[in-house]
């Protein structure tokens, strides 16, 4: 059995590490990368308190002694289900069975603007593009004399107030406080402002009302402008405008406002739900209508009892996903058994706010956790996720350094590697 995953994300990765050394399946892995990306830990890269190699692991490094499992760096351009192959940047590429990772990507909701002009962070390339602005702002600002033009360097929003929102203007705030003061003493930081927009009413939407409270606190305890009920309606670059009318100034717009579906072209678009354009599955993550084609994570959508508007878009979901689906591929070229539905056990949600700030949600006992205790459970969960012991020692002894000198020595800049969005375009 030639099995094609697509993406080497918790999803796709997962597949190939439970197919790995099994008689008689045959892998392929693809990815537009070579190295897996720990997506919850972008923020840190982008705020220079991580390296971008601390939460990147190289695929072949980890298929080393594989004996089934084949890496191949590529763009897959479309999908041919009649004649079960796909064609990519490197040439056709067959399978027997196809399981589609890819994820999901920065939604704007159609606004091409907003995409030309804006900062996602769905990628390391975009979180250090992120880093590469904020510092490369910081050192034009000590020559910039129109107080406009100042003003405009000396804001930065972040739309969305999901966890990724959140824990973006929580290590921003850390950083103007912590670390700018001392590596820029000409700067009045007094006059920094973060800003917080989100269209809702509360952060981080889907956790309790607890954490949403608690997370809004901690924010404005950083000194985050946190506004709600407050959507954007256009930007040019340098101005915001909100629904209400109300403007904000400024050249840094860092976006966590929704994601949406890599859908490959080659799937039915009768499958693909648009709200969040995802592709439905059976409870076997089987493409509807499709025999030998599945997708898993957060690009596709699935109907359980437990779960009648789809699962969260969660790294745990995903990983669940592609157990489940591993083990039924292996049965059915085993010819044994029946095959296994997936179905969710939810075992709560976390997210961080900044150093011994964090808010932890857990489903069965039904518990709720805050501040410091939050913090060493949402700090313990992430370590023991990363890929790689040498990655887990360096992101340790990164946060301990951190947690006791609240500095890091990543604040680098190099110039003519990273180019601005709104000139160049995404890279």
């Amino acid at each position: 059995m030639k099995v094609v995953v697509i993406g080497a994300g918790f999803a796709g990765l997962k597949v190939a590490r439970s197919l790995n050394n099994k008689p008689g399946i045959e892998v392929l892995l693809i990815d537009r990368f070579n190295f897996h990306q720990f997506q919850p830990l972008f923020y840190q890269v982008a705020t220079a308190n991580l390296d971008a190699s601390n939460i990147s692991f190289p695929l072949r490094k980890l298929f080393q002694r594989s004996t089934n499992v084949r890496i191949r760096m590529a763009i897959v351009n479309s999908i041919e289900q009649d004649q079960n192959k796909l064609t990519t940047d490197i040439g056709d590429i067959t399978y027997d069975q196809l399981v589609i990772a890819t994820g999901a990507d920065t939604n704007y909701f159609g606004n091409q603007q907003l995409m030309d002009i804006t900062y996602p962070m769905k990628s390391t390339t975009e979180a250090l593009q992120i880093r590469h602005h904020l510092l490369q702002n910081l050192e034009e600002i000590l020559t910039t004399t129109d107080p406009l033009e100042r003003e405009r360097k000396m804001t930065i929003v972040v739309v969305g107030a999901g966890p990724t929102g959140v824990e973006m203007s929580g290590a921003l705030a850390e950083m103007k406080h912590y670390n700018l003061p001392g590596d820029y003493p000409e700067v009045d930081f007094g006059k920094m402002k973060i800003i917080l927009l989100e269209g809702g009413g509360e952060t981080l939407g889907p956790m309790s009302e607890k954490s949403q409270q608690q997370s809004k606190q901690y924010l404005e305890k950083l000194g985050v402008t946190v506004r709600l009920n407050s959507k954007l309606q256009s930007y040019d670059g340098k101005t915001i405008t909100l629904a209400d009318g109300q403007t904000i100034e400024t050249i840094t717009v860092i976006w966590a406002a929704g994601i949406k579906g890599n859908v490959l072209k080659g799937i039915d678009p009768t499958v693909v739900i648009p709200q969040g354009n995802r592709i439905k599955v059976d409870r076997y993550n089987k493409v509807v209508g499709q025999q030998n084609i599945y997708a898993i994570g957060d690009v596709c959508t699935m109907v359980t009892p437990l779960y009648p508007r789809g699962h969260p878009q969660l790294a745990n979901v995903a990983i669940n996903q592609a157990k489940v689906l591993a083990g039924n591929l292996l049965s059915m070229h085993q010819q044994k058994g029946t095959l296994k539905e997936f179905e969710y056990k939810d075992r709560g949600t976390m997210a961080t706010v900044g150093r011994n700030l964090a808010v932890v949600d857990i489903s069965k006992p039904k518990l709720h956790f805050g501040g410091f205790i939050a913090w060493l459970i949402w700090m313990s969960l992430h370590l023991f996720l990363i890929l790689g012991v040498k990655n887990r020692v360096q992101i340790f002894i990164n946060w301990i350094y951190n947690y006791f000198t609240r500095d890091q020595s990543l604040r680098l800049l190099f110039k003519g590697f990273y180019r601005e969005r709104g000139e160049y375009g995404k890279l």
